[in-house]
């Protein structure tokens, strides 16, 4: 495969149109075997009624996906996806489905939910291009990109694609007409796969900004509430300012239309993704700013392929978790290091408290989800289920061990993550209703169930009360909220914290809760191991639970299943709390070491053990934070 660092100058677009050229990609036509048509609703029969949906007053932990790509993004396209989103949903719900590479590929264990998100821009468009059917295959640039002269098809090729860094269009090929029958499918075949109580499919696109700069990532992930949506898909071809998506988005909420946003890898954006100061456009962030953003985009991807976005070693040195699965390379192929300011997640959170605290508001209140980013219309989350990314660039084992796409080695991507949501049925409105209020989380892959509240008191035997979480509810605030001061409290708050298992992963190795506040101006942040397993506590003066010993072996990826807890529990009192002290507190679950996906590649092949990256890792979930807020009143 063509590496970008051969060709000094050359955009992310070139590269592909090389890839193309390579015969990484399709040359003439569809892959054999391949559906002509874009979608093809009209090919599924509808599947028996489904049952009367269960509900769960007291909220159940859902898993899912929502961030997922399929041939009709021109990237996946590109690199031979032929995968189409009805491909995903079925993915999604545990059936087996072709991989560009050759073979098929499966979950474990079927998803809850799914939104396909494919890039609003050019929506649906290459497919048709070079689709003999198709009207788009009468246009000029369609009979260049398929003909049998290579520089006629590079140079049709670099057309089309160099005016999606430029924001300028084909206007045939985004025709309000056309985009509109396009979109009009996706939303036809979500409902067509949704089953309400069994498996959720939520409508969605994604938006691809990078701005000014094509390295930048400032992509947002739109979600619907139902299948009532906008007649098309705001893209970046509309602008590339972020504001312009929320307001948008508020235009859409007045025609009774609910969506919202949720940014992705922040850690991939050089510092633009949370400012400090100034917005997008270069005006100053004021209250108006943070209400907009705020009402639009209550959440953030903490944890992808492309990287964790949660914190980094410079940001947190006295974190010894915070290097987990970084990928700081920036997107336009030039081994460019970004920004780490402003480009992660507890950064932007205490940002947050700095602006609230000096100008009497704050953007940065999001909670936060994990999501893949497969472009092979799967979710490739499972360590020992890896498959990779994007279609032929990273397809097989030996690919992801050497080769590099767009300047970053594909053995640094993460096999991440998935989203939990506290949901009271597995129905559209339940789970973006989820989504909003931020009662969500985020895991590295694994399926561990955590829940987080605070309050001023809980009752002794409140860990073993039958009616806990009906108590939480009644009188605490969950994950997402805000914790009001009390009257005359002079004791501090009180976390109540619970994390149970995947079965099919690791035993639990520690909770930890991360607090971060501002203090003479300056941001401040700790850890906290707050539960220990094998009956370990913390140390009172470092807060760290002792080493439990667990371990895995490098020649069979067994892990230690002596060690470890299926389940761990408290109530936790902040230590060092002042009341006059604005605060944020999230929770961190570890699990064991297991074997990262790159060392089952190695176990497989045969092949040493890559030394760019670690042979084991310790999946972990995240939580949406509860924010003390000295100057709110009420909960």
């Amino acid at each position: 495969m063509p590496d970008s660092r051969s060709y000094p100058g050359r955009t992310m677009a070139t590269v592909f149109a090389l890839i193309l050229l390579a015969g990484c990609g399709p040359a003439e036509s569809p892959a054999a075997g391949a559906p002509a048509q874009v979608l093809a609703v009209a090919e599924l029969q509808p599947d028996a009624a489904s049952p009367a949906v269960p509900h769960y007053p007291e909220r159940t932990a859902l898993f899912g996906e929502l961030h997922i790509h399929t041939m009709n993004s021109p990237d996946a396209f590109m690199l031979n996806v032929r995968a189409r989103p009805e491909d995903a949903y079925r993915f999604a719900r545990g059936e087996a489905i072709a991989h560009a590479g050759g073979g098929k590929v499966q979950l474990g264990q079927p998803l809850d939910f799914i939104a396909v998100t494919d890039h609003s821009e050019y929506m649906g468009i290459l497919p048709q291009l070079f689709d003999p059917d198709s009207e788009l295959s009468t246009l000029e640039v369609a009979r260049t990109i398929t003909s049998g002269d290579d520089a006629q098809r590079q140079q049709a090729l670099l057309g089309v694609l160099m005016t999606m860094g430029a924001g300028t269009p084909l206007p045939s090929l985004v025709e309000p007409e056309l985009r509109y029958g396009i979109w009009q499918e996706y939303v036809r075949l979500a409902d067509r796969f949704y089953r309400p109580g069994e498996f959720t499919t939520l409508v969605g696109y994604e938006w691809t900004s990078s701005g000014a700069m094509e390295e930048v990532n400032l992509h947002r992930n739109v979600i619907f509430r139902t299948s009532k949506v906008s007649d098309k898909p705001f893209s970046s071809f509309d602008s590339v300012d972020p504001r312009d998506l929320w307001q948008w988005l508020d235009q859409q909420r007045e025609l009774g239309i609910e969506a919202l946003a949720i940014s992705h890898n922040s850690n991939l954006s050089n510092g633009l993704m949370f400012p400090d100061s100034v917005a997008f456009d270069g005006t100053p962030l004021d209250a108006e700013y943070a209400e907009l953003r705020q009402r639009n985009e209550p959440l953030a991807e903490i944890s992808q392929i492309k990287g964790s976005s949660e914190t980094h070693p410079l940001l947190s040195p006295n974190d010894e978790w915070a290097g987990f699965e970084i990928l700081g390379d920036l997107l336009g192929g030039r081994g460019t290091e970004g920004e780490v300011r402003g480009s992660y997640i507890r950064d932007a959170w205490l940002t947050g408290l700095q602006l609230e605290a000096a100008g009497g508001f704050n953007p940065y209140r999001f909670g936060v989800i994990a999501a893949s980013d497969g472009h092979n219309a799967t979710s490739p989350v499972e360590e020992n289920n890896y498959h990779g990314k994007i279609g032929v660039a990273d397809g097989t084992p030996e690919q992801r061990r050497g080769g590099s796409f767009i300047n970053v080695e594909h053995v640094k991507y993460g096999a991440s993550g998935l989203a939990g949501v506290w949901a009271e049925s597995n129905t559209r409105e339940a789970i973006f209703d989820a989504l909003a209020r931020r009662e969500v989380f985020g895991t590295s892959g694994p399926r561990i169930k955590v829940r987080f509240f605070g309050a001023w008191e809980w009752p002794e035997d409140v860990l073993q009360r039958h009616d806990a979480v009906q108590l939480a509810y009644a009188s605490a605030v969950p994950m997402g909220g805000d914790l009001a001061p009390r009257a005359g409290a002079e004791a501090a708050p009180q976390f109540l914290v619970s994390a149970i298992k995947d079965p099919a992963s690791a035993w639990l190795q520690r909770l930890q809760l991360v607090k971060g506040w501002v203090e003479a101006g300056e941001k401040r942040e700790r850890v906290y191991d707050i539960a220990c397993s094998d009956e370990l506590e913390p140390d009172a003066e470092t807060h760290r639970c002792p080493d439990n010993g667990a371990r895995v072996s490098l020649e069979t990826c067994d892990f230690d299943r002596g060690r470890g807890a299926t389940q761990l529990q408290t109530v936790w009192r902040d230590p060092d709390f002042d009341p006059d002290q604005a605060a944020f507190y999230y929770v961190r679950v570890l699990e064991n070491p297991t074997c990262r996906w790159s060392t089952w590649d190695s176990l497989r092949t045969g092949l040493p053990l890559p030394d760019s990256v670690p042979p084991t890792l310790q999946e972990r979930a995240y939580t949406s934070p509860i924010w003390y807020r000295p100057g709110v009143q009420g909960l």
